[in-house]
């Protein structure tokens, strides 16, 4: 068994980011790497006075070093040839030598049982949990021959690509359901419209109280213009007049606890996050809405399949009259293009841009007749379940890869067993 450090050129910490212009590197956090999936390059910062020691190179693979993510085990590898990148001080980079061992292999070995549980056991701190790269260094890892290496980097890239394909099915199906809801209202949302420059009446700012130009944006004023053509045959309404919003609140979050980060953009599905609760907490029911309030753009919307508790973030909304406005209806019409069409120009703020509670209870919804409400949510239950099968497929395919995976490195494939021994000598 070697050390890592003595398999590559370099590991150390990120920088700390001093903030720099659009000619300056752009710095990766926690939040970009995106483990099997790769790395997020979206709401990025850039940063000056970078060493050049510690801009990425292509191959490079990065991690959390400090922070509950650390536990993901979320490694990514850089594979960007152009433009110059780093990564924050919250964020680790191991440099293979690529003479000795892969990138992909070292990403693999260290999602596995002989490297995952040393990287658990590494990690120190007090409050915030820390592996730093003094520790990384001291990791140790088996190299087989670089052959070796790449054959069984190329069944486990395969499967990666499989499960990668079902989870981008599952994501498909969900988000899918915004054209069936919106063919089955009778209703077009208006061509996405990034102008930056058009004109407002003073008169409209002044009736509506709004002085943000963006609340005036002619894609919000055609999305609603929409459902005003339609009024005659589809009733509108403000969510104040067909919701109640809940405003109950627990000082001592339950483990059942949703943050913003558990739900999913565009299809209100759950998903794992290493976000932990604080302070106080508002409490749903099962069937209540979550609608966030910040950063409307992200489009996390959820229907609550139990009772529990969320992050202040979320608006609670409960239906008035549950034969009326279907929670699972609800729930996707909020989620759908043409509510989002209204939000995405309703923000408040630079830092945190966020949905205020005046504008939210104002939002304009469509509401058909409960039987056309039912076929959208059986329509979106259908679609749930399906997706639902094929993420616990793509899981089951992952989890046996990376068995196959250990018991290679076990010798079944690649040598008698007590080759790993071997390799682990050196």
């Amino acid at each position: 068994m070697l050390s890592l450090s003595s398999v590559c050129e370099d590991i150390f910490q990120g920088v700390t980011i001093k903030p720099g212009d659009s000619e300056d590197p752009v710095v990766l956090k926690v939040k970009n790497i995106r483990g099997d999936e790769g790395i997020d390059f979206s709401d990025v910062e850039r940063a000056r006075d970078v060493p050049e020691r510690k801009l990425l190179r292509c191959g490079d693979l990065i991690s959390p070093f400090i922070g509950e993510a650390i536990r993901q085990i979320n490694f990514a590898i850089f594979k960007e040839n152009e433009g110059r990148y780093a990564v924050d001080g919250n964020t680790g980079v191991i440099r293979p030598n690529p003479a000795r061992v892969s990138a992909q292999y070292l990403q693999n070995w260290f999602q596995s049982s002989f490297g995952r549980p040393q990287i658990l056991r590494l990690i120190g701190g007090g409050g915030v949990p820390f592996l730093g790269a003094y520790n990384v260094a001291k990791l140790v890892v088996a190299t087989p021959p670089l052959r070796v290496q790449r054959e069984l980097v190329t069944t486990m890239d395969a499967a990666r690509a499989e499960r990668r394909a079902k989870l981008a099915e599952a994501d498909a199906l969900l988000a899918g359901l915004d054209g069936f809801l919106l063919a089955t209202l009778g209703l077009t949302p208006p061509p996405k419209d990034d102008r930056k420059v058009f004109a407002i009446r003073r008169t409209d700012a002044e009736r509506q109280g709004h002085l943000n130009a963006d609340y005036f944006h002619p894609e919000r004023i055609l999305a609603l213009r929409a459902m005003e053509r339609d009024a005659q045959r589809l009733r509108c309404q403000p969510l104040a007049e067909v919701v109640s919003f809940i405003r109950e609140q627990i000082k001592t979050p339950g483990s059942n606890y949703l943050s913003l980060a558990h739900v999913q953009s565009h299809t209100g599905e759950l998903v794992a996050a290493d976000e932990e609760a604080a302070g106080a907490c508002s409490t749903f029911e099962k069937d209540d809405v979550l609608f966030a309030r910040l950063r409307p753009y992200l489009n996390k919307v959820y229907r609550a399949e139990s009772a529990g508790c969320c992050s202040p973030e979320f608006h609670v909304l409960r239906a008035k009259n549950s034969t009326v406005l279907r929670p699972d209806y609800l729930a996707a019409i909020l989620r759908s293009s043409l509510l989002l069409a209204q939000t995405r120009h309703m923000m408040t703020g630079n830092t945190h841009p966020r949905l205020t509670n005046e504008d939210v209870v104002n939002l304009v919804i469509p509401i058909p007749a409960p039987a056309v409400q039912e076929r959208i949510a059986a329509e979106a239950r259908r679609r749930r379940e399906e997706a639902r099968r094929l993420r616990a497929e793509a899981e089951a395919g992952w989890q046996a890869a990376k068995r196959w995976f250990e018991e290679q490195l076990l010798g079944k494939a690649y040598g008698a067993p007590g080759k790993l021994d071997r390799w682990f000598r050196g």
